[in-house]
């Protein structure tokens, strides 16, 4: 299936590297005027997006003055995709209450700023508006050593089914939930190429996400054949993680 989304115009928040810069490209590829934002000028643009804006998205003014530029220079906002966030590893017991409250601002009050802000324009468009935001397997297991962002991202799911009732019918919300994803920060995780290698080892699908494999979820979210999709989570982890009782019970 080839999506044609020529005319649409796509916010992607943290949109200048790793799984953004997929999901960027993804919609740019569909044809989608795609404008992406961060907190610091990107080297370079990913191929075919339109423009960058800087802007913090856990300052609601700011991000409430960053869609109202996309407004400017594009008429409209068709889709605002929540990718902005992540976490360093830091064990709870030791984080700071300010880094811990930084980081669900981060990945979750931002993402609520961002999706406001985009509601507000796409409820007064006859075609409405989808807001994906991207979560993590952290928010349906434990997440050791990142606590406060695993429960920011367990926040968000619940913040999605919240607000595609609130909304509908004009705009749709949806989760894309991926697996582990090989992006440039993938060794502070996972270690050199031989454990990526171990990690993807143990995923059914047989390797790590790419970012475009989530960007391709993306925009099959945004297209007409989801029309009748919202307050769902999509997950895209090539399968699952292996449960380690398996190993340990045959080790």
């Amino acid at each position: 299936m080839s999506e044609d989304l020529s005319g649409r115009v796509v916010v992607v928040t943290g949109g200048t590297r790793g799984v953004g810069r997929g999901i960027a490209s993804s919609f740019a590829r569909a044809g989608a005027t795609v404008v992406v934002c961060g907190r610091s000028a990107p080297d370079s643009l990913p191929d075919g997006v339109a423009g960058f804006i800087a802007c913090d998205v856990r300052d609601a003014e700011a991000v409430a003055a960053m869609v109202g530029e996309v407004v400017g220079r594009h008429r409209r906002v068709d889709v605002a995709v929540n990718n902005a966030g992540g976490s360093p590893p830091v064990e709870a017991a030791t984080a700071s209450p300010r880094f811990s409250e930084a980081i669900i601002r981060l990945n979750l009050m931002g993402a609520l700023h961002v999706a406001t802000a985009a509601n507000r324009v796409m409820q007064s468009q006859p075609e409405g508006g989808t807001v994906i935001n991207i979560c993590s397997l952290s928010a349906l297991r434990p997440s050791p050593n990142t606590a406060a962002y695993g429960a920011a991202k367990a926040g968000l799911l619940s913040l999605t089914q919240s607000l595609a009732m609130e909304w509908a019918p004009k705009v749709r919300v949806n989760a894309v939930t991926p697996g582990p994803v090989r992006t440039e920060q993938s060794a502070l995780f996972y270690g050199d190429e031989a454990g990526i290698a171990r990690v993807g080892s143990t995923i059914p699908a047989g390797r790590l996400a790419e970012p475009r494999d989530v960007g391709e979820a993306c925009v099959l979210l945004c297209s007409p054949a989801a029309a009748y999709i919202t307050g769902a989570n999509l997950l895209v982890h090539g399968g699952g993680e292996r449960p380690p009782y398996i190993d340990a019970a045959n080790g």
